[in-house]
């Protein structure tokens, strides 16, 4: 079956479907969803039910877009709180990190590659631009595991992470590029690749810091009628930092991670909303970019480079990414040791090497689909081991924190003009202790209980109701501290504290 006009809609709506309940499904028994889409895809595929898809130039357009947003969703969620603390860690990783690993990566694959066949014999450019195009980690895999997972850590790592993969494509994109040149005979010197680097690195950052301001900006000032239609300025504004910074040679993968960021920790109107639709999204996009690369491969090509990927995915998985990860961290003796063997498992491979793997296709290098098939095989393997195992390996070395509770069981949310904090707590028979109605619970000045949650009921409460065990009530504050304080001494040990 090929894609035509007449069934598109029909095709990506059951792929959509099965993809959703087959992602259901896999979470139960800890498979990351992201892998159960490339399988989706494939199984569709022609090897599979017999969509057909071979185009590579459409693969790659699809995977920037849903890149893009992808990698701006996840620039909103970072706090900058978290990211100052462990900035230098994450530059470091995504630049000398990544080389590190194509260096490292690429000597081993030209040293096996003639071992396992003649006929897949790579030169040694060859293999270091295969090393290249699957040096950086997946931007949407990590943040899809770590997130979906609910894993909080200890110093900052998730932060780390996700700093680094979402900053990591310039240096993979540019060292696959120069090896393709190299490869085709084409001339591009280490003074023009590293001059190349600091122009993508830099203007990505200052493209992504002053649209993001601007973008802010343009949110608050901008007076539409209709509340629907922000997320939709903001898409086109995401889009327009991409393609802008691309047009000026800088790193739109970068800029759009830093717009987001940007974004994210300020202010502006309508700004919740705004945020779940880019959350539900990107999870849109990260399917729609499976499933189409699932689609591409022809899954009886990965048998045939099994060997040559087996070998290679558990050499960067246990050798090219610890060592690259424990020389780019000497520098930064806090980070303990433990942490560091964390952050050296958590190097996913995802959708970004598979789309970087379409450009020696693209440009008609030799070996382009070996490229391919063992850059995708290495996907698979990444996200099986690595991705089914992140949450055992951060209990075993105990980097685990308690996820802190957001949100409340009243679905009550407060503007963001308003700068108050709102709590919830579960009343304890020790809260009761003084007296069983509402004004004998002591509370600090300028705070109010708003609504009592009994037993999925709900009541606006006076200073006489009389309260039992088991009741949640919604708290609105101007003094956090205060309340935090009084929690304490009432002996709450339990309770979420929003505050805008």
């Amino acid at each position: 079956m090929i894609f035509t006009t007449e069934n598109i809609l029909l095709i990506g709506s059951i792929l959509l479907f099965v993809s959703l309940i087959v992602g259901k499904t896999g979470y139960r028994f800890g498979v990351p969803a992201l892998l159960l889409f490339l399988i989706v895809g494939m199984l569709f595929g022609s090897d599979g039910l017999g969509i057909q898809f071979n185009n590579p130039q459409q693969a790659q357009f699809i995977g920037m877009i849903a890149l893009s947003i992808i990698l701006f969703s996840g620039g909103m969620d970072t706090k900058m709180t978290e990211i100052r603390p462990v900035l230098g860690e994450g530059v470091v990783l995504a630049t000398a990190g990544v080389f590190i690993t194509a260096l490292v990566t690429g000597g081993f694959i030209y040293w096996i590659s003639g071992m396992t066949g003649q006929h897949i014999a790579l030169t040694l450019v060859e293999a270091l631009l295969l090393a290249s195009v699957m040096s950086s980690t997946d931007s949407a895999s990590v943040f899809s595991i770590l997130r979906s997972k609910k894993l909080h850590l200890k110093y900052n790592l998730r932060p780390m992470l996700e700093l680094e993969s979402g900053s990591n494509d310039p240096m993979a994109y540019l060292l696959t590029i120069l090896f393709i040149q190299m490869v085709q005979a084409e001339n591009m010197g280490i003074g023009s690749l590293a001059l190349e680097l600091v122009m993508q690195l830099s203007i990505g950052a200052i493209c992504g810091y002053l649209l993001g301001r601007l973008a802010v900006l343009t949110l608050n000032k901008i007076n539409i009628q209709y509340e629907s239609l922000y997320p939709v300025l903001l898409l086109a504004l995401v889009f327009f930092v991409f393609s802008f910074t691309n047009l000026l040679q800088g790193n739109g993968y970068l800029a759009v991670y830093i717009a987001g960021v940007i974004v994210g920790n300020r202010p502006f109107i309508h700004k919740k909303s705004v945020t779940s639709f880019f959350d539900g999204f990107a999870w849109l996009c990260q399917i729609i970019m499976f499933l189409t690369l699932g689609l591409l491969v022809n899954p009886h090509e990965l048998l045939e480079v099994a060997s040559l990927g087996l070998l290679v995915g558990v050499f960067l998985i246990l050798i090219a990414r610890p060592v690259s990860v424990f020389l780019c961290l000497l520098p930064f003796r806090k980070l303990p040791m433990k942490g560091r063997i964390f952050v050296s498992w958590v190097g996913l491979r995802g959708a970004v090497p598979i789309i970087f793997a379409t450009y020696p296709q693209i440009a008609g290098v030799p070996h382009a689909d070996l490229i391919f098939n063992v850059v995708f095989f290495i996907t698979i393997l990444s996200l099986l081991v690595q991705g089914m195992s992140i949450p055992w390996v951060a209990k075993r070395l105990n980097l685990g924190m308690p996820e802190p509770k957001t949100g409340n069981t009243f679905g009550v949310e407060l503007p963001e003009s308003i700068k108050s904090a709102m709590s919830e707590i579960t009343i304890t028979p020790e809260l009761l202790q003084k007296g069983n109605q509402l004004m004998h619970l002591s509370l600090p000045d300028n705070t109010l209980v708003v609504m009592i949650n009994r037993e999925n009921n709900y009541m606006v409460p006076t200073g006489k109701t009389q309260l039992k065990t088991g009741d949640k009530l919604l708290v609105i504050t101007d003094n956090d501290e205060a309340l935090r304080d009084t929690y304490e001494s009432l002996g709450v040990k339990e309770y979420t504290l929003e505050k805008n």
